[in-house]
């Protein structure tokens, strides 16, 4: 993989943790670099997930169980993300929101990390 393939993913996913918290109420994500280093944090804590649970329990999982898990891991990145804030409700619309973008923007990094 590519490093300049993975930087552009985290950015990705900082630009749509932004737009989440502007769209979603109870998710909130103050700054461009507290979004990146979300989008850090809610990878190491989705590969954390699914090493201890195995892959049908990750954020990036299938179904009811994989939108669980999301917010689940969208919930506890605000503990370790100073400029994040997040309740229960808000941690389950955002992962539902986040869900539907991954549908329209490809992300070539976590389908090769999953083949």
């Amino acid at each position: 993989m590519h490093w300049l393939g993975l930087i552009v993913r985290f950015i990705v996913s900082a630009l749509v943790l932004m737009f989440v918290g502007y769209v979603v109420p109870g998710f909130a994500v103050l700054s461009f670099q507290w979004a990146l280093f979300a989008a850090v944090v809610i990878a190491v804590l989705g590969m954390l997930i699914e090493a201890l649970f195995g892959r049908r329990i990750s954020p990036y999982g299938r179904g009811i169980v994989g939108f669980i898990s999301g917010a689940v891991v969208l919930y506890v990145a605000q503990l370790f993300v100073p400029g994040m804030r997040v309740t229960i409700l808000g941690a389950l619309l955002a992962s539902l929101v986040i869900g539907i973008i991954d549908l329209f923007v490809p992300t070539e990094f976590r389908r090769s990390s999953r083949d």
